[in-house]
């Protein structure tokens, strides 16, 4: 299972991704201090730094690879934040449609989006339609840090879409209960009603950060000002890996069937 990450920020995605099976093969950042985070964690992993210059002829000639089974993005935030003037898809930071371009050109099996809960009122509903209109079957999730044992709330708003012309064609399209079934993530099940996530539970207790000690987690602690104001930046853009590792630990049961199905 093979992973293409787009506004990576310094990995909390890929991490996690990792931590449920995927194979980070191609990161997209554009900010220094992120880059040599990821350059640090993931040396080998081949990076661009423009999402616009992410094309489909250079993934495959950088990553020897025609498509991934899953693209995940945490596209800018700040044309919805509350902390800022909430211009939408009015603000020159808005780059859901080069997310867009780059799966509609690679066509993965599942999308990740991430974002902050401004994005409900002013671009989700487009962005649903825009999946929706090249054959992407949606569900959205709005989880609180604090749901993984996070001393605050930190909402954000992620985005699952998987391929559904690939289920109708091996022939579940036919079935509804089946496809609605092999889709029904939200309902923290998988697969006729197998329940995977209490496994997935476990997995998130043996990992859970020691809140309260200021060096582990996501806890910001100060390394001099420059640094400080650098690692604090990115810290408050990055996803918390626990935050987002149960839709993809759900995504990765899903797909493991899947290619049992298919073999």
């Amino acid at each position: 299972m093979t992973h293409l990450s787009l506004f990576t920020g310094i990995g909390g995605i890929d991490l996690a991704a990792e931590w449920a099976g995927f194979e980070t093969v191609g990161q997209c950042e554009w900010a220094d201090f992120q880059t040599k985070v990821l350059e640090k964690h993931w040396p080998n992993v081949p990076k661009w730094r423009d999402i616009r210059t992410l094309t489909k002829e250079s993934f495959v000639e950088k990553t020897s690879k025609r498509t991934v089974t899953l693209i995940s993005g945490g596209f800018p935030c700040q044309p919805f934040s509350h902390a800022g003037e909430q211009r939408g898809k009015d603000d020159d930071r808005f780059l859901w449609p080069e997310m867009v371009r780059i799966i509609q050109e690679l066509r993965p099996y599942w999308v990740l989006g991430e974002n902050v809960n401004g994005i409900i009122r002013l671009a989700l509903r487009e962005i649903i339609v825009d999946l929706g209109s090249f054959g992407y079957e949606t569900v959205v999730f709005n989880i609180p840090v604090a749901a993984v044992g996070g001393p605050h709330q930190r909402y954000r708003i992620f985005i699952v879409a998987a391929d559904s012309n690939r289920f109708r064609c091996i022939g579940m399209g036919k079935d509804k209960s089946i496809r609605c079934s092999s889709l029904d993530i939200e309902n923290h099940r998988s697969w006729g009603g197998e329940t995977k996530w209490s496994e997935a539970a476990n997995i998130l207790r043996s990992m859970e950060p020691d809140w309260s000690n200021p060096n582990s987690g996501v806890i910001r602690n100060d390394h001099g000002i420059s640094y400080g104001l650098d690692r604090i930046g990115a810290l408050g853009n990055a996803v918390v890996p626990q935050q987002v590792f149960p839709i993809l630990y759900g995504i990765a049961e899903i797909e493991r069937r899947m290619r049992q199905i298919d073999d």
